[in-house]
């Protein structure tokens, strides 16, 4: 993918304070495009997933990836410019299909990504990407170096039982694959506790006990083809280190 940005913003205004203190933070520099979409005929949207490398030599735990939404008002003159950090691609690629990116335009699958290890995983990631607005995002962790794992921690507004998600991301780089698995628990305090402690397998949620119904969302998932893709923290929910650290990057999305 090309680094280059060219959000074709020339002629063009901040529609609101927040598009212009956005873009004026911007660093370009600093990203990787990963996907992009760019609608047509007029091109009044462009959509972006990225990687920002220099959050590898920041604060670690810290997510990496930016979805970027820019809609233009060809008629006003004027633009909206949105991002959004995650830790996962699928949460960033639910952000992007909130504001009307289609799914299929924005996947990361092929070439240079690592792919999903199993079925498992492409469903889970489907399951997030198409959420809307069902999950709170409560906190993220990133760790490129071993364990190299990445969490989401959610509230779900459908679970009645065990509500807190936690979404987790492990990476086999021998094998260039990765799993992705939900997990749930009553409160954020017993997910704080198995994060601390790692002490048994992740809880499965309520509805993964009716195997035959997994198996049967599972081969729903691999019959429908794989559409789109994917913060660690062994102590505290958030534990932010002193100053930044230079870490090394193994590669979490190529």
């Amino acid at each position: 993918m090309s680094d280059v940005f060219d959000f074709d913003l020339d002629g063009l205004s901040p529609a609101d304070d927040a598009s212009e203190d956005t873009v004026e933070a911007f660093r370009a520099g600093d990203l990787k495009v990963l996907s992009q979409h760019h609608t047509a005929p007029n091109g009044s949207h462009t959509f972006v997933l990225a990687h920002d490398r220099s959050v590898t030599w920041g604060i670690p735990g810290e997510p990496q990836l930016v979805a970027i939404a820019v809609a233009r008002d060809l008629r006003q003159s004027t633009f909206t410019f949105e991002t959004s950090r995650h830790a996962t691609a699928s949460f960033a690629q639910n952000w992007l299909a909130e504001r009307g990116c289609p799914l299929d335009q924005i996947a990361l699958r092929g070439g240079d990504y690592i792919e999903p290890a199993d079925d498992l995983t492409v469903q889970v990631e489907q399951q997030i990407q198409k959420s809307g607005t069902r999950y709170e995002v409560l906190d993220t962790y990133t760790s490129d170096h071993d364990p190299s794992e990445a969490w989401t921690l959610v509230r779900d507004s459908r679970a009645t039982r065990a509500p807190v998600r936690l979404f987790y991301e492990e990476w086999n780089h021998g094998a260039d694959t990765y799993t992705m698995r939900e997990g749930a628990f009553a409160d954020v305090g017993v997910a704080q506790t198995w994060m601390d402690e790692r002490s048994g397998p992740l809880p499965e949620p309520p509805k993964y006990s009716n195997g035959a119904a997994v198996r049967a969302r599972i081969a729903l998932a691999r019959s429908a083809g794989v559409c789109a893709t994917p913060q660690t923290g062994l102590g505290a929910l958030r534990t932010t280190a002193a100053g930044p650290v230079q870490r090394p990057v193994r590669g979490r999305l190529l």
